[in-house]
């Protein structure tokens, strides 16, 4: 058995009973992005954890000083390997670099680093949580992309796909001229891809909290759109934060 409880934002946990670990957690809000549109809560509300499994170094998915904070500066953080020196800076004193392939045993659970593609050119994996005889993928905030299959092969079927699904378009100074082009999935596309992973179900992340245009615009009408793609094609599966899945 292996249990999914959502965190804020795109975080959750991931527990077999013995072993849990967190993935993106956060507390702290990047202020470029206004005011979080959901309740952020301290992550000493959610129990203390056995490591951290974070996706890429943006502030919405990795916020060290939380992290200090809640778990101790000598929590196991795992992350991509090119984040390691950032990580190191932010006062973080046990940090693991990871690249897609690599796989870590993280108590009585096992995490397997696969590929990702973020929407901003920044380094970023998928984690792979294995325990109690379930198997979870959590995408970050992927956009899609064509390894979809090759994860399928390498490491499923996969008992939950936990995917952005709020095809957010950016306007940000560093990239400019503005694409006008989601740098995440879709509703979709994350139907898509989950179905292509062999998902048992899709847990949306990675929506809500954040809309604040035109800075960052969250697709329009996405869970009307998640549902009615999802539809004869796979189970959803839409948490609340604090809320929990059993696979």
């Amino acid at each position: 058995m292996l249990t999914i409880q959502k965190l804020p934002w795109a975080g959750i946990l991931a527990q077999d009973g013995t072993t849990t670990v967190a993935i993106d957690p956060i507390y702290h809000f990047p202020s470029h992005l206004g005011q979080s549109h959901e309740t952020l809560y301290p992550l000493s509300e959610f129990g203390a954890v056995d490591a951290v499994l974070v996706t890429h170094h943006h502030g919405d998915h990795f916020d060290p000083q939380a992290i200090r904070d809640y778990y101790g500066r000598d929590i196991p953080v795992y992350l991509p390997e090119e984040s390691v020196a950032l990580a190191i800076e932010a006062g973080l004193e046990n940090v693991h670099g990871a690249a897609p392939g690599q796989s870590f045993a993280i108590g009585t659970l096992r995490a397997f680093a696969a590929p990702s593609v973020d929407g901003t050119g920044d380094a970023q994996v998928a984690w792979i949580v294995e325990g109690g005889g379930r198997k979870l993928i959590h995408a970050g905030d992927t956009l899609w992309h064509g390894y979809w299959w090759k994860i399928a092969a390498d490491y499923g079927p996969f008992d939950a796909a936990c995917l952005p699904v709020n095809g957010a378009v950016l306007e940000l100074p560093r990239m400019s001229p503005p694409s006008g082009q989601p740098i995440c999935l879709t509703p979709e596309q994350a139907v898509s891809a989950a179905v292509v992973l062999g998902a048992k179900t899709l847990v949306p992340i990675h929506h809500t909290a954040v809309h604040f245009p035109p800075v960052y615009r969250q697709t329009p009408d996405m869970m009307n759109r998640l549902t009615t793609s999802a539809h004869g094609k796979i189970e959803l599966s839409v948490l609340t934060t604090k809320s929990e899945l059993i696979l």
